[in-house]
């Protein structure tokens, strides 16, 4: 589970892709829009990336994202592990 804060961002302005064993998380901080005279912000504006990488075994088709409370919370499944079975021998 990976989690980002993300304030003042909207669903829509926030992209997850997974490819390969990286996750990427991709969005922008949208300026505000304000009359009059404003000497000082703290806001940051602009475009951001975020990357991580992922264990090899995944299963990038079962990746879930959402949006709660400025939480982006991405799931990703890890893939079981093949268990070892018997197999027989015929014979020729």
């Amino acid at each position: 589970m990976v989690e980002a804060e993300l304030p003042g961002i909207e669903r829509e302005d926030i992209d997850v892709e997974i490819s390969d064993r990286e996750l990427r998380i991709t969005g922008e901080y949208k300026e505000c829009e304000r009359e009059g005279v404003l000497r000082h912000s703290t806001r940051r504006a602009g475009h951001f990336v975020y990357r991580a990488l992922l264990p090899a075994d995944l299963k990038a088709e079962k990746v879930a994202a959402a949006l709660s409370d400025r939480i982006l919370t991405v799931t990703v499944l890890k893939a079981q592990a093949a268990k070892p079975h018997h197999v027989e021998i015929a014979q020729v």
